[in-house]
């Protein structure tokens, strides 16, 4: 049975792929950095008649990535996919308004949170030797900038760099590393930024947001064999906002 793996599965695009990957038969290590909202997952994959258990995990941090991944395999026997989605956006602003503080949070998070994810699950992966899939979540802005968000946007830039150097040099161990780069979806996050304001709805081609479940099916796609020689890729999943 395939073990996976989601970071940030506590809410919005994370619980979705949780409950996805349970409905495709995974048994599913829920992490988060907020380990209540990580159990409301397990509920409800639970509820489905899936298997699940929850992890905190602050992704920042290389010691409590590398307990996490312990306890995924302590728990389940192996790890086969894992999706590192976990991060933060920042406060849009002026550039030069931006504090030092401001951009190594978002930066620890989004970037280097994602590589510490990525060190324990190959080195894991490599070890079981029967191969395995990884997802990073990009976004629209790791190809175009985000207004007033310069850090959010390096680290997604830089997270589909990390995906295709992983990609490159794991391929042999048939390991397949790829991204997605979701566009705007409907989650407590961006209700929050959007606040009153439709007008960037409206404006989308599609005339709404993305549903967390319709940008989960792409990692919860790229984890499975239908994927098998897709590798190092970078899936726009935007409704069309990009190919202007």
């Amino acid at each position: 049975m395939t073990v996976a793996l989601v970071t940030g599965g506590g809410n919005g695009i994370g619980r979705a792929a949780c409950v996805l990957f349970a409905r495709d038969g995974a048994q599913v290590v829920v992490a988060d950095v907020n380990e209540a909202a990580a159990q409301e997952t397990v509920e409800l994959v639970l509820a489905a008649g899936g298997d699940a258990i929850a992890c905190a995990v602050d992704v920042s941090d290389a010691a409590s990535v590398e307990a996490m991944v312990a306890r995924a395999v302590a728990q389940y026997g192996s790890l086969d996919a894992a999706f590192n989605n976990a991060g933060i956006s920042p406060a849009a602003k002026p550039f030069t308004e931006h504090t030092a503080a401001e951009w190594q949070r978002v930066i620890d998070v989004n970037l280097t949170g994602v590589f510490f994810c990525l060190q324990q699950e190959l080195r894991q992966m490599v070890a079981q030797g029967t191969g395995g899939a990884i997802v990073n979540t990009s976004s629209g802005a790791g190809v175009v900038a985000a207004p007033g968000q310069p850090q959010y946007t390096a680290a997604k830039h830089a997270v589909l760099g990390l995906t295709k150097s992983t990609a490159q040099e794991y391929a042999r161990n048939g390991i397949r590393v790829n991204a997605i780069l979701p566009g705007m979806t409907d989650t407590a996050p961006m209700r929050e930024y959007l606040g009153d304001n439709n007008s960037m709805v409206r404006m989308l081609p599609a005339g709404r947001m993305a549903t967390p479940e319709e940008i989960a099916e792409s990692a919860v796609w790229l984890c499975s064999s239908a994927a098998s020689y897709v590798s190092g890729a970078s899936l726009v999943v935007d409704g069309g906002l990009l190919c202007r």
